[in-house]
C-alpha cells in the first residue's frame, strides 16, 4: 500500500523501511493519499507515534472524518460504522470503554494461561505434519490460528471446516477497490454473508446454552447491564475474528521471514530456546505485522511533530516506522533477540492497546519455537519472489515455502 502513498520508491511492499527512514529524518508528518481517495497524515517517529496513540483529541470514530473522506471509505463494512463497523477500533470512550469491558473479562492472563498447553500441542502437531516444501503461512500459521480462534469463539468441531473456509475468504481478500490480490472478487462479500449468518446463529445458541468461550462471556456481560446490541455483538465477534487472524498469522509469517533472512538469529534461538519470549518481542519490533495503526481523526487542532492538524483531519501512525526509530532503539535495523529495553508499539499504546496481545504472544511463541526446531530450515524460493499482502494495515508474506530436514 505504501507504493501508492510514496511514489519514487521501489520494493516498498517487501521492504518499506528505507522510505520510513527518509520520512523519519524529515521529522514532520507527511500528507499521503491512497488510490481509493482516502488520505491522511503519516506519523513515523517513535515519540510522535506513542503520543498520538494515547491522545484523546484523536478520535477512532470515522464519523468525525471530513465528508469526502467518509465517501471514499464507504463500503468498508468493518470500518465505516455501518453494519459490522461498531467495535473497539471505531469507537471512543465512553462507548469504547463499555465495549472493551464486555470482552475483557475473557482475555485475562489467568484465563489465557489455560489455553497455552492446547496451543503448544496444536503447534507441535502441525509442525510434525509438515513436509519439506511446505508453506509455513498456509500449512502452519493459518491453520494454527484458525484453530485457536475456533476454541476462543466456541465454534463446535462439526462446523469448523465451513467456518475456517469462510474466514479464509474474508481475511485473504484485499480491501474494496484495491488491486493486487488473486481470486474471485465476489468471494469476500459472499463469505461475509455466510459468516454473519452463522455467527448470529452461534450467538443465539450460546445465549441459550453458554460455554467457556468469548461469545458466551460477551453475552453474559451484556446481560449483566452493559447493553450490547445485536449489531455490536456481531461487530465485536468479527473484529476478534478478522483482526485476530490476520495479525497473528502475520506475526508468525514475518517472524519466520526475519529468521530466514538473519540465520545468525535463527541459530541463536536454536541454541538458546529459553529466549523465545524475548525473541518474539524483538521480531514484533523488527517487522511489525500491523504496519499502520487504524485511522484516527483530529477532534480539534492537534500539533504533531511540528505540524498542526486541523480538526477532522485523518491520521495514520506507522507502527513499523516507529519501531525502527534510531532515537529510541539502538541498531534498529538488525534483529537482536537478546534486546532488553523493547517498548515496541506493535500492539499499540494507550486505551486502544490490543486486547488480544497476550493471546497473539502465546500463539507466536508456540509457533516460532516449533519453526526454530525444524532442522536445516531454508527458503524454498528466492526471497525476492515472495508475494506480499495488499493491505493498508497488516503486513506479511502471502505464503512462505521452506525446505528443511
Amino acid at each position: 500500500m505504501l507504493n501508492e502513498m510514496l511514489p519514487g520508491y521501489e520494493g516498498l511492499v517487501a521492504d518499506p523501511y528505507p522510505a520510513y527512514a527518509d520520512l523519519r529524518a524529515s521529522g514532520e508528518p507527511r500528507l499521503v493519499t491512497l488510490r481509493n481517495g482516502l488520505y491522511g497524515w503519516l506519523v513515523t517517529r517513535y515519540d510522535d507515534a506513542r503520543a498520538a496513540l494515547a491522545d484523546p483529541r484523536l478520535s477512532k470514530d470515522p464519523r468525525h472524518a471530513p465528508a469526502d473522506w467518509r465517501e471514499a471509505g464507504r463500503g468498508r463494512p468493518l470500518e465505516d460504522r455501518s453494519g459490522l463497523g461498531t467495535h473497539l477500533l471505531t469507537t471512543d470512550p465512553p462507548e469504547h470503554t463499555r465495549l472493551r469491558r464486555v470482552v475483557s473479562g475473557f482475555f485475562t492472563p489467568r484465563r489465557l494461561a489455560g489455553l497455552r498447553p492446547g496451543i503448544e500441542s496444536a503447534a507441535r502437531e502441525l509442525a510434525a505434519g509438515l513436509s519439506s516444501g511446505a508453506d509455513l503461512v498456509g500449512d502452519f500459521a493459518a491453520p494454527l490460528q484458525s484453530g485457536v480462534l475456533c476454541d476462543v469463539l466456541g465454534v463446535p468441531a462439526a462446523d469448523r471446516t465451513d467456518f475456517q473456509r469462510w474466514t479464509a475468504a474474508v481475511v485473504s481478500s484485499s480491501d474494496p477497490g484495491e488491486p493486487g490480490e488473486p481470486g474471485d472478487p465476489d468471494a469476500r462479500p459472499a463469505a461475509l454473508r455466510a459468516l454473519g449468518a452463522y455467527v448470529g446463529g452461534l450467538a443465539e445458541g450460546k445465549r441459550r446454552a453458554p460455554g467457556d468461550d468469548v461469545i458466551s462471556a460477551m453475552i453474559a456481560a451484556a446481560e449483566d447491564g452493559d447493553r450490547l446490541s445485536g449489531d455490536e455483538l456481531l461487530s465485536m465477534i468479527f473484529l476478534l475474528l478478522v483482526a485476530g487472524h490476520e495479525t497473528t498469522v502475520g506475526l508468525v509469517g514475518l517472524g519466520t521471514y526475519t529468521l530466514l533472512r538473519h540465520p545468525e538469529a535463527l541459530e541463536l534461538l536454536r541454541a538458546r530456546p529459553e529466549l523465545i519470549e524475548q525473541a518474539v518481542e524483538e521480531l514484533l519490533r523488527h517487522d511489525s505485522p500491523v504496519e499502520l495503526a487504524t485511522w484516527r481523526f483530529a477532534l480539534e487542532p492537534v500539533e504533531i511533530g511540528g505540524v498542526v492538524l486541523p480538526a477532522g483531519q485523518p491520521l495514520l501512525v506507522a507502527l513499523a516506522a516507529a519501531n525502527r526509530d534510531p532515537l529510541r532503539f539502538a541498531g534498529p535495523d538488525v534483529p537482536d533477540l537478546t534486546r532488553q529495553d523493547n517498548a515496541h508499539l506493535s500492539f499499540g499504546h494507550g486505551p486502544h492497546y490490543c486486547l488480544g496481545a497476550l493471546l497473539a504472544r502465546l500463539v507466536g511463541r508456540a509457533a516460532l519455537a516449533e519453526v526454530a526446531r525444524l532442522p536445516g530450515l531454508a527458503p524454498a524460493v528466492p526471497m525476492e519472489r515472495l508475494r506480499w499482502r495488499a493491505s493498508l494495515t497488516v503486513r506479511g508474506p502471502r505464503e512462505l515455502p521452506v525446505t528443511f530436514g
